[in-house]
């Protein structure tokens, strides 16, 4: 069996009486991007910093290589960090606060010299070495921070919502050079973030925590397409949950009464249910449709709103028991007849999703 390169092993943190991080355990390969997901307070933080040795945790272990890291201090883990205020030297020009690193160590002029230049063209910077970060914009600034971190071939690197400041667009460009950089360093990355999104699109694998304990770890394919708990499925992705009793299971699929009495059938399920049992039918937005198509089920509604968004159509639709869905058929899909009619909106019930109440 292969060590797993990055090992954290029940790691649990107390304060006091409040436990942050609940027996935690994950196994991390070379080279992986791993991120944790989660919202505010759910122990995605508290982990990463025991990991890079800023909080010792209660009890648990975290090995590197097979080596215990909890006796080593967090200046000697060789552990890169990336922190979502750029944490920049103000008064050192971009190419000092990347060799910064490398002076601490007592690298050699010369591999200074050469590695600041290596990373500043790592982060598309080369023109900017003799600019203080003052005069950066915060994506060149965070650019800086990535190099500087970098810089010292660090085996592993930790990052904490590095992204966080930036607006939506800047995020996206720097998403594409994280990923880029990824691929051409190989570096192991653990990143931190509350973006949905965002970890979609950067991640190997995604670690998902709630209060303290991962709900689910696995692919975003994984977590998106066979979510594990209703938590999972409410927050990966755009979620509706409309209210069900359970009626029987055939061979994985189930079969369930929605509240305006209508039954629908073939509803993927892993759950034990007993009949008549209280559930709730997740809907993706997406897999709504405005027109019905041989095979899916039938929710009246009353259409409240609708909005174009250029390749995507959103309808926010009522159920007749006062449920808001939020449908976002493809643009090119059947419009609805008004902002305020009443009509039916269909979904594939082998698309579906059932959680107990």
């Amino acid at each position: 069996m292969t060590r797993p390169f990055l090992s954290i092993r029940q790691v649990r943190k107390a304060f006091g009486a409040f436990v942050a991080v609940h027996d935690v355990t994950i196994d991390v390969a070379k080279g992986e991007f791993l991120t944790f997901l989660g919202p505010s307070g759910s122990g995605k933080s508290t982990t990463l910093y025991a990991i890079a040795g800023f909080q010792d945790p209660t009890s648990g272990d975290v090995e590197l290589e097979g080596k215990s890291l909890l006796a080593v201090p967090s200046h000697k883990r060789n552990i890169g960090m990336v922190f979502q205020r750029y944490t920049l030297f103000p008064h050192l020009s971009v190419a000092e606060n990347v060799a910064f690193p490398l002076r601490v160590r007592r690298r050699p002029d010369a591999e200074i010299k050469r590695k600041v230049a290596d990373m500043l063209a790592l982060v598309r910077l080369e023109n900017f070495a003799d600019r203080n970060p003052g005069a950066l914009s915060g994506g060149q600034q965070q650019r800086v921070a990535l190099a500087r971190a970098l810089a010292y071939d660090p085996p592993i690197l930790l990052m904490d919502e590095p992204l966080s400041a930036l607006d939506k667009k800047l995020r996206q460009e720097i998403q594409a050079e994280i990923r880029r950089i990824h691929r051409e360093t190989g570096v192991t990355i653990l990143y931190v973030t509350h973006d949905q999104e965002e970890a979609l699109h950067l991640s190997d694998r995604i670690a998902l925590f709630k209060d303290g304990r991962i709900e689910q770890i696995g692919t975003g394919e994984d977590l998106y397409l066979r979510p594990a708990t209703e938590f999972v499925a409410g927050f990966i992705g755009n979620s509706n949950f409309l209210p069900a009793e359970y009626l029987e299971t055939q061979s994985g699929a189930a079969t369930v009464r929605l509240a305006d009495g209508s039954i629908v059938k073939g509803v993927k399920t892993t759950q034990v249910l007993k009949r008549g049992q209280k559930v709730r039918v997740m809907v993706r937005s997406e897999a709504f449709r405005l027109t019905a198509a041989p095979g899916t089920a039938a929710v009246p509604v009353e259409i409240i709103d609708t909005a174009f968004f250029g390749d995507r159509r959103r309808v926010l639709a009522r159920t007749t028991s006062g449920d808001e869905i939020d449908v976002r058929p493809t643009s090119d899909a059947a419009q609805p007849d008004g902002a305020a009619s009443s009509r039916q909106i269909f979904f594939d019930p082998a698309v579906a999703f059932l959680f107990p109440a």
